[in-house]
């Protein structure tokens, strides 16, 4: 080492300095006497590391140069050629044909497809890529012409069952060498046997386009030419076959791996924990029931005393109405609709409990949040809803369908003995009966609830349901959300109802209002409370950024006494659009910040609005470095602004969710897809926070020892969201507490020849500057999707006995898979999985 470049070791050790997925840089080489930390906290010499990337660098350039020399023989290039090949994951991979579950085409497949395609028998080069499951058809297209040239038909635009058999077999033969030729005359369009720097441009463009990436395809001439720089030294020009396996051989940068444990060290260490022992059915039976009960005991708790609840009353006011008389008229009619009625005024008062937030926030804190599971507020509110609705089926049905007609047809002489004083005396017809008040104001409750229920639903919620003109604002969150109040006039109708039923006659007998009083009360409370805080946190937007993918970050001035914790939320209005509508957002700035910060996502009508807004008011969006539009304008309160000024804002909080109890929790595993990262962005500020404070106070720790951040985003420009952060963390986080994964789901997966020269120029850039090409941070983007069970699975065998709580925001499939995999693995495994999915 002490020979060595001074400038060439720098790099090298600047970027096998981290064990963590995050890359860390610095500006001086280190000696053979430094040490850094793992993420275990483990101290480790960094020597061994920095030889084995200078060696790969070393062996890259020597190979390029005695390949170029012209005194290599063909000896020496081939035996370059095969240097090493079972090191490099890229050359493990170029899968050209690729199935589901990764399992490689057969030709059986193929070979269907193409009695469907072909025409006179020929397959023609448009349709090529259908026919081998390729989706991608200019990828496909330009496999074709590599795959045509290399069986030397020139020119030839179509292909018969016996040439594309040949195809397939070079296709999918496990020598790589067979692989690698087809990838390199993918290169070299006029199959010269040479590659140039414009041929590797083009290549790049098409890989970028195949894969989504408009940011690598504005960088093209910028990666090409960093190929050819590492590639030809001496300038000639061009670079050859073996040279181009030579970039592939490079290792990964140590940063750019996962630092859980060696894969297969860890699986072979996991399958044993996870191993179970052979019970009887009966046996196995209880351990699930006691598991389930363990696991779920709270819910099902509240969840059988509410069906309890409900039953004794049902059961109560059934047998009271049994003893009436006018059970004679109206039989087991009456029991039945009374019984529903009880158990519809008991849900109209709980239905309001699980949305006062202020009053679920504060409990949050006390011994209460230990038993009531309050992150399952709104999945309460539903439940308790759906009762709601049954009751007023029952009630309402039974009444309309068996009570009335009961009534109406009864004898004159049975009617004036059981229904006469309750009915003044007077023979109702079945008209009458509707036309009462208790008739009129129970079937306009209905109607009303009806309405409300199917705008509630998640088709017409989500605006998957798109109704015809006059009727297509009923679709939506807008239709939702304003529809959703009209259950003051719900209540109402309700008193009203109660007041004038007629089988009870004293005012204690009509106890509606004794159920809902209390509640609507606390409800009303509630409200009022947010309406005047609401004028007290008007607030300023200081800064605001408009960002790809249709995101609107905004920096508030954080009003004086605000104080929340990481992983809570807080509404918005912004009065230039709606004086009523008021939307959740997650706080994404830290506690200790002296702003608030959201990032919103333009998804609806409110949020589109939203952007166009404050898109106004930005700077007109100008091409950065990245490449990537991005608006943004800072206010700087000045007396005499030329400049538009932001409108003002109103907010509401904070409010309690899930995500703020991470810090009972030894490890954390956060996951996001797209927009839903951004409860867990102030939480990795605040950890940061948190492990700067430790150090200062001479190691006592508070907290997680150890954060694992999976963010999952389809498109790239994703990333410039929270940029910022994930640099921040890169350079600050020196404990190695937090380790990032970024998934681009965009990218094929890794291995597969559509996104292979993306992983070689991303190695590249990561070895030589420590920069992720695709998220422009420190921290490397892995393609395609986490295989959640591997993560699983690592994480049980490197965390033992540790409770994991397991924090996710985003779309419903994913939580379900990561709820079924922390419930498996608690169950297998001595580690404890805690699954949470943010609710607003």
């Amino acid at each position: 080492m002490r020979d060595e470049d001074p400038d060439q070791a720098t790099k090298v050790v600047i970027e096998m300095a981290n064990d963590d997925g995050v890359s860390v840089s610095s500006d001086r080489p280190l000696h053979r006497t430094e040490s850094i930390a793992s993420g275990g906290g483990e101290k480790r010499s960094t020597v061994v590391t920095a030889i084995k990337v200078k060696t790969a660098f070393t062996r890259l350039a020597s190979t390029v140069r005695n390949h170029n020399s012209p005194k290599a023989t063909k000896f020496d290039r081939a035996k370059q050629a095969k240097f090493s090949r079972t090191k490099s994951n890229a050359l493990q991979g170029l899968r050209f044909l690729t199935g589901k579950n990764k399992k490689k085409v057969s030709w059986l497949d193929i070979e269907r497809r193409f009695t469907v395609l072909a025409v006179d028998g020929s397959l023609s080069r448009e349709k090529f890529g259908e026919c081998i499951g390729m989706e991608t058809s200019e990828f496909a297209q330009a496999l074709f012409d590599a795959l045509v040239s290399s069986k030397k038909l020139e020119n030839q635009k179509s292909i018969s069952k016996e040439v594309l058999h040949a195809f397939w077999l070079q296709m999918s033969d496990d020598s790589f060498d067979s692989r690698m030729q087809i990838f390199f005359q993918m290169f070299d369009r006029n199959a010269d046997g040479h590659i140039s720097e414009e041929e590797v441009k083009e290549i790049i463009m098409l890989s970028a386009a195949t894969n989504k990436l408009a940011k690598l395809k504005a960088q093209a001439d910028e990666f090409a030419a960093l190929i050819m720089e590492e590639l030809d030294p001496d300038k000639n020009g061009f670079i050859e076959l073996s040279q181009l396996e030579a970039l592939m051989r490079v290792p990964e940068p140590a940063h750019a791996k996962d630092s859980f444990l060696n894969y297969s060290t860890t699986i072979s260490r996991n399958l044993v924990a996870v191993k179970r022992k052979k019970h009887t059915p009966l046996l196995s039976f209880w351990k699930d029931s006691k598991f389930y009960l363990s696991e779920n005991w709270r819910y099902l708790m509240f969840f059988g005393l509410w069906i309890a609840t409900m039953a004794g009353l049902f059961a109560w006011k059934f047998f009271v109405y049994k003893q009436r008389a006018a059970f004679e008229v109206m039989g087991y009619c009456l029991c039945v609709a009374k019984g529903a009625a009880e158990t519809l005024k008991l849900n109209m008062a709980l239905v309001l409990f699980p949305v006062c937030r202020n009053t679920i926030t504060w409990f949050r804190s006390t011994f209460v949040g230990n038993i009531v599971p309050f992150n399952d507020n709104l999945k309460f509110h539903m439940m308790i809803a759906s009762g709601v609705a049954i009751g007023t089926v029952i009630h309402a049905g039974v009444h309309l369908a068996c009570d009335f007609p009961r009534i109406t047809s009864s004898s004159d002489e049975l009617f004036m003995r059981t229904l006469g004083k309750s009915f003044h005396y007077k023979r109702q017809t079945y008209v009458d009966l509707l036309k009462s008040v208790a008739g009129v104001t129970g079937i306009a409750s209905v109607l009303l609830m009806a309405f409300i229920f199917l705008l509630a639903t998640p088709w017409f919620r989500r605006g998957q349901v798109k109704p015809l003109w006059p009727l297509h604002r009923l679709s939506g969150f807008n239709a939702f959300w304003y529809s959703h109040h009209l259950f003051i006039f719900v209540y109402v109708l309700l008193i009203v109802h109660s007041l004038f039923i007629y089988l009870a006659h004293g005012w204690w007998q009509k106890t509606t209002w004794m159920y809902v009083a209390i509640p609507v009360a606390l409800y009303a409370s509630e409200r009022l409370v947010r309406a005047i805080r609401a004028g007290l946190y008007t607030v300023r937007v200081v800064k605001a950024a408009v960002y790809p993918g249709n995101v609107l970050a905004l920096y508030i001035q954080k009003p004086r006494g605000f104080k929340y914790k990481s992983g809570m939320y807080l509404f918005l209005k912004c009065p230039a659009i709606s004086h009523l509508q008021w939307h959740p957002f997650s706080i994404t700035s830290a506690p200790s910040d002296d702003y608030l910060s959201i990032h919103i996502r333009s998804a609806g009508d409110w949020t589109s609005k939203m952007k166009k807004i404050f898109s106004e008011v930005c700077h007109k969006p100008e091409v950065g470095k990245s490449g990537l539009l991005r608006a943004e304008y800072v206010d700087h309160d000045l007396e005499f602004q030329s400049q538009p000024r932001f409108p003002k804002l109103r907010i509401d909080g904070p409010y309690g969710a899930p995500a703020q109890d991470y810090m009972k929790y030894d490890v954390l595993l956060l996951v996001g897809l797209g927009i839903g990262a951004t409860p867990f962005v102030s939480i990795l500020r605040d950890i940061l926070n948190h492990v700067n404070r430790d150090v200062e106070n001479n190691g006592k720790k508070s907290g997680p020892t150890k954060v694992y951040f999976y963010w999952v985003t389809r498109e790239q420009g994703s990333f410039e969201w929270f940029k910022g952060v994930m640099n921040e963390i890169a350079e600050m986080d020196h404990k190695r507490v937090i380790e990032m994964h970024n998934y681009l789901t965009s990218v094929y997966e890794e291995g597969d020849a559509r996104s292979a020269l993306i992983t070689m120029i991303q190695a590249l850039n990561l070895a030589k500057n420590g920069v992720d090409i695709l998220s422009g941070t420190r921290v490397r983007t892995h393609f395609a999707r986490p295989n959640w069970k591997t993560v699983f699975s690592r994480l049980s065998a490197v965390h033992r006995h540790a409770n994991i709580g397991v924090f996710y925001c985003g779309a419903p499939g994913v939580a379900k898979e990561l709820d079924a995999l922390s419930r498996e693995y608690t169950h297998q495994n001595s580690t404890t999985f805690d699954f949470h999915k943010e609710n607003f």
